[in-house]
Parts: structure tokens; sequence; C-alpha cells
């Protein structure tokens, strides 16, 4: 085992997650447009500032379409780097460490004054290459429990990862996966704190504004449209 392949991974895949697409192809559209002065409508009449800049601050300012090809680009950023070492290096952890470390690009990009998003799009990208069938049935498990169980649809967009860091200890079972799911656990709640905090304040005075959020993301969109079909109460009803 090469040991200096380690840091080499992972300052490589902090360097590609700090690649903020949601920055670079909203210069190309709309140069004007300021990432960081985005408003939600919140349920009182007024607006909640987006504490991150990701995806849906783009599907916010420039619609769903562009929304979404940003979300494939930031799966990319965790995907491309982690494939690249899990081929080269298949009998090494170097990928994991690929894995945890975009997402902390995305999260903290140094290109950006390490001001970035919550990095769920990176972190499944990664977890594609890492167990494919592990992604589906997390994922699954999740909109599962979220909406059908604690009837939340904040729950069934956020516990994906916590249900991969199970399907790793369950399945995998071996230190450094169980290790790169905690991390990866780790790195997503600590950058989702800023809007996380904001979001429970809000909850807490009656101006829930999550689901205005999930409004701007198709995988959001794709869960408030399963709770209408079957009928989930949704936060603000």
């Amino acid at each position: 085992m090469v040991n200096f392949l380690y840091p080499i991974a992972a300052i490589l895949s902090y360097l590609i997650g700090s690649l903020s697409f949601t920055r670079i192809i909203t210069k190309i559209f709309d140069p004007g447009i300021d990432l960081e002065s985005v408003d939600l409508p919140a349920s009182d009449g007024g607006t909640h500032r987006l504490k991150t800049v990701g995806a849906t601050t783009a599907s916010i300012k420039l619609g769903p379409k562009v929304g979404c090809t940003i979300g494939i680009m930031d799966i990319l950023k965790g995907l491309v780097p982690v494939l690249a070492f899990k081929y080269f290096y298949p009998d090494n952890y170097y990928h994991l460490a690929a894995a945890v470390f975009a997402v902390v690009g995305h999260n903290w990009p140094i290109f950006y004054r390490f001001k970035g998003g919550a990095g769920l799009s990176t972190a499944y990208g990664g977890f594609i290459v890492i167990d494919f069938v592990g992604i589906v049935i997390s994922t699954l498990t999740s909109l599962i429990f979220g909406l059908f169980v604690i009837r939340d649809a904040v729950v069934a967009y956020l516990s994906g990862l916590f249900f991969m860091l199970i399907w790793l200890i369950l399945f995998k079972g071996d230190w450094p996966h169980i290790l790169y799911g905690i991390a990866i656990n780790i790195v997503f709640i600590l950058g989702f704190i800023p809007e996380m905090k904001d979001y429970i304040k809000q909850k807490r005075e009656g101006n829930v504004v999550m689901n205005n959020a999930m409004s701007a993301t198709p995988m959001g969109r794709g869960m408030l449209k399963i709770m209408d079909y079957f009928r989930v109460k949704k936060e603000q009803d």
C-alpha cells in the first residue's frame, strides 16, 4: 500500500469538489445574479435567505432545468475521482478518501471563500461507485421512513446518508467503509447546520420553509408529488 496516495486522493478530490458549478453556470446565464442573497418565500409571507450555495440556489434563480443540470454535475464531482481511484487501485481504499474530500470541497470550496453547499448530491456521486445497490436501497428506505413512518418530507430528504451508513455496517462490515460512512454523515451535517438551524427556528415560529426549498430540486419535487399522491401531510399544511 502506497500511503502517500491517501493525501493525493484527498487533495485532488478536494480541489475537484471545490469547483462550484452553481457559480460557474450562473455566470454563464446571468453574471449579475448574487448567489449569496437568494431568498425563499416563507409561509408567513416573508422570506428566508439560503445559507448555502448549491443547485437549489441556482434552481430558484434560473429555473429547475438549470438546477437539475448543476445537480448532475455536482454528482459527477463525487463520482469521477472516486471511480478513477477505485479503477486504478481496486485493492486499496484511496477511493474512500476521495469520496469524503470531494464533499468537503463542495461544502467548503477553497476557490470561493469556503462557502459552498451541503454536499448531498456529491456524496451520492461517490456512493454510486462505492456501492450502487446500497444507494438504491438506502434512498428508497429514507423515502419510506420519512414519508410514511415519520411523515416528514425533511426526514425523507436528508436521512439517505444515515441509511447508507447502516447499509455499509451491515453489508460491507469493514472499518474503512464504516469510517467512510461516519465521515460522510459528519461532513454533511456540518455543511447543513446553517440551513438546519434556521429551519428549526422557522418551524418553531410556524414559518416552515423547507417545502419551498424542496420544490426547487428534482428530488424534492418528486417527493412532494409522492406526498400528494399518498395524501401525506406537508409541513405547512
